[in-house]
């Protein structure tokens, strides 16, 4: 199974789909509204011809990419696919439409809405036509099991027993190929071993998916081994895997089981998927296009905040400490230094009102958090966004999650320079007080959107301007 090698052929189809839609659409116009006859020679001779071909083509590319067309290549439904290629291929000939059609000449306005929508209908046409035909020879092999997804079981009793051999016994095979299960509690007379080999106790999953390269989670366990789903779910949703869960009779009722086919076995998909694809390309997008605009007209601010530092204690200019990002990730975080060179010299140590170790000059930059600009070359590199909840040390983190392990779903996100958390409680000086402010940043995580990023940033240009950081 080769991601590249299916990604590469679904771009080859759409740019061949997309350049003959144009070319329909170009001979379309010129016969139908200017009163030309088809001829090769036509098409041979007109410039827009050759520039729609090349460069609208791969405008519809980019356009696919922003909306997620290219994202879990394997798992795609030829009936939602006809659906997201309607919608997709809309929005792109409205935007093609205004940005390059709109100016053309035509001697009835009527024309453009024909044009149009002869435009819409060939490119919904030929692109959905050839991803129809790659889509049923992948799911044709996944059926036959000639492509399989590494799953692992998490559960070892009947329940678990039962799904593994319905599973395997389908009429139609779902793509997945177990490579083991994890037990919960372990299982005396434990059958699903006959069938299975045990991989270990559920606390290593995150490490067996490492390890074996695991796709797909899939977690049967008896409904007196529930209380464990939570923090099960807590430790997949930064493993990036697909995830699902054998339902609970509520749970059909209630409709949360979706089947994609009539011959799948009803399973509750976990969606760990926080920001629609194009909002999260967006979202990339601004704090790129933010973070070189204040670097830039601020950086006569960063000048006089280098030397008021430099002049005023002995050290660096800039501070720089490792914090925990997306998925666990380590990275250095860049800070103005506002404390005394030897702050931490007795380890780890949160800071506080009227703290000794912050110099002078620091404890302005901090009321005003004009320490933390520097971020913007974390958010530059990409270690962090403008908005999202604030990084913490390893240090801190395993205290935190002794009290509220829910604190790992901010690690499903790129930490921020500000966050809904210091907006509404500030800097923490304790734990109870880190575990206090989490309330906020898992509010946001679960309300994640670029409205909501957006008042998150004006609330924080308020409080910087009214000097209320601490």
């Amino acid at each position: 199974m080769n991601r590249r090698l299916q990604i590469a052929k679904y771009l080859c189809l759409d740019l061949i789909a997309s350049a003959i839609a144009w070319g329909l659409y170009f001979n379309f116009r010129k016969i139908k509204f200017e009163g030309f006859t088809f001829s090769f020679d036509l098409m041979k001779g007109d410039d827009k011809f050759w520039q729609g071909i090349l460069g609208i083509s791969i405008l519809w590319i980019i356009i696919y990419t922003l909306t997620g067309t290219y994202r879990k290549i394997y798992r795609k439904s030829r009936i939602l696919e006809l659906g997201k290629t309607i919608v997709h291929s809309f929005l792109g000939v409205l935007i093609i439409f205004f940005v390059f059609i709109l100016d053309d000449f035509i001697q009835e306005y009527s024309n453009y809405y024909k044009a149009l929508l002869f435009y819409f209908s060939c490119q919904v046409f030929f692109i959905y036509a050839l991803r129809f035909a790659l889509l049923t020879i992948t799911n044709k092999k996944i059926h036959s099991k000639d492509i399989g997804f590494p799953t692992i079981l998490i559960g070892n009793k009947e329940a678990a027993i039962d799904l593994f051999l319905k599973l395997e016994n389908s009429y139609k095979s779902s793509g997945n190929s177990f490579l083991g299960y994890t037990y919960i509690e372990q299982n005396q007379s434990n059958r699903l071993d006959s069938y299975l080999p045990c991989l270990g106790e559920v606390g290593q999953i995150e490490a067996l998916i490492k390890k074996h390269k695991i796709e797909e989670v899939i977690i049967a366990i008896e409904d007196d081994e529930h209380s464990h789903l939570e923090s099960i779910i807590n430790k997949l949703e930064v493993a990036k895997v697909d995830v699902k869960v054998l339902p609970t009779m509520y749970d059909i009722l209630i409709g949360s089981v979706k089947v994609s086919s009539l011959f799948d076995v009803p399973l509750l998909n976990i969606q760990f998927t926080l920001l629609p694809v194009w909002q999260s390309v967006l979202k990339r997008i601004l704090d790129i296009v933010i973070s070189i605009i204040v670097l830039v007209l601020l950086s006569p601010f960063y000048l006089m905040c280098a030397l008021l530092i430099k002049f005023g204690s002995p050290g660096p200019i800039f501070y720089k400490q490792e914090r925990i990002g997306l998925n666990e990730k380590p990275f250095y975080i860049i800070k103005f230094r506002s404390m005394f060179t030897d702050a931490e010299k007795l380890g780890p140590q949160l800071s506080k009102d009227r703290d000794p170790r912050i110099t002078k000059w620091g404890r302005i930059m901090r009321k005003y958090r004009l320490d933390e600009f520097p971020q913007f070359l974390n958010v530059l590199i990409g270690d962090m966004s403008i908005v999202g909840p604030r990084p913490e040390r390893q240090f801190y983190i395993d205290q935190i999650i002794e009290k509220a392990p829910y604190y790992r779903q901010t690690l499903k996100v790129k930490p921020g320079i500000t966050s809904w958390g210091m907006v509404k409680f500030g800097y923490a000086e304790n734990i109870e007080e880190m575990v206090e402010r989490l309330r906020f940043d898992i509010i946001y995580i679960e309300n994640l959107s670029l409205l909501n990023d957006f008042k998150v940033l004006v609330y924080t240009i308020v409080i910087v301007l009214q000097g209320r950081g601490k």
